[in-house]
């Protein structure tokens, strides 16, 4: 099969991708201009189009032939033009027109657990507005709502890393803890394949999360536990970490803490909302959150350093 993946050097895309070929599709990654091109070198077919989301003809040019598109691009912070009413609302429409246009038969779409509407988040709101643009495209879809995916290249092993090896210390989000089911990647990739190749899911949304119910606190310990490090953990009010996410948004071009993350945080993700039927027993995620999962998705050992601080003169 032909299967186009917008996001496609992102993280999840990345995963979906190199699991698509492997298995000896022929793939196409749609990615922004100045994308980066993060392990785009390990697939063995594969053609990158960075036009990003906002060109409807140059994504049906990038579709003619497909029979699929996996849309897996997003963000969890705005800036500039990278909005959430640009990227996931805008960039959607786009999508689905040239979907249609190229006539590609099936897409899917990767949300998140708790995307809804009216809960004053735009990130939420525009992640479930997405999702409506996609389930009255007239297409075959799928609309896969996951919670927390770890593995390496990605925001929650990576930055925690990080972290441990710069401050003596880790703020807990929130005077309250409160529950999260990890899924790897892998499974993730695994359960998009499905939908993409075997037809399966069709015209459903799913909630999807891993295997083994945590707090945040036990995760974040388990993580330190790997990396050996010892930080001192305490609990601090939301609005700390609100201004904390607001503050790191403008000085990190991948923040520590976002503001979207701060909220998913702050509320849980192991129950979708709106409620909707989580993915079948065969696709149900496996993989546990362990020592070895963990090691095997951490990225180099270090701190925080002056390349990873948006002011900094040396960053290009």
């Amino acid at each position: 099969m032909k299967i186009a993946i917008t996001g496609g050097l992102g993280f999840v895309g990345n995963c979906l991708a190199r699991t698509l070929a492997a298995a000896g599709h022929q793939i196409i990654l749609v990615t922004r201009p100045n994308g980066r091109k993060r392990g785009s070198e390990s697939l063995q077919s594969g053609v990158i189009h960075a036009i990003g989301l906002r060109d409807e003809r140059k994504l049906a040019e990038a579709f003619a032939g497909c029979d699929a598109v996996a849309h897996c691009a997003g963000i969890n912070r705005e800036i500039g033009e990278q909005t959430y009413d640009n990227i996931h609302i805008a960039g959607t429409k786009n999508i689905v027109n040239a979907a249609r246009k190229a006539g590609v038969k099936k897409i899917v779409f990767l949300s998140f657990l708790r995307a809804r509407p009216d809960c004053g988040s735009a990130y939420h709101e525009s992640k479930w507005a997405a999702e409506e643009i996609i389930r009255g495209s007239g297409l075959d879809y799928t609309v896969l709502k996951p919670g927390v995916i770890y593995g390496r290249g990605d925001h929650m092993l990576d930055h925690l890393s990080h972290a441990f090896y710069t401050f003596p210390f880790f703020a807990l989000v929130g005077m309250k803890d409160q529950l999260i089911r990890p899924a790897a990647v892998e499974d993730i990739a695994r359960i998009l394949r499905a939908a993409l190749v075997e037809g399966r899911l069709s015209r459903q949304t799913v909630a999807v999360t891993g295997p083994e119910e945590m707090t945040l606190c036990a995760a974040v310990e388990r993580v330190a536990h790997v990396v050996n490090r010892r930080p001192w953990m305490f609990r601090l009010p939301l609005f700390f970490h609100y201004v904390f996410g607001w503050v790191l948004e403008r000085l990190m071009p991948t923040p520590l803490v976002a503001l979207a993350q701060v909220r998913i945080l702050s509320e849980g993700i192991v129950e979708p909302l709106p409620p909707c039927p989580f993915v079948p027993d065969d696709l149900v995620p496996r993989q546990m959150f362990t020592e070895e999962h963990i090691r095997r998705g951490l990225p180099a050992p270090g701190a925080f350093g002056l390349s990873d601080i948006r002011c900094c003169p040396c960053v290009k």
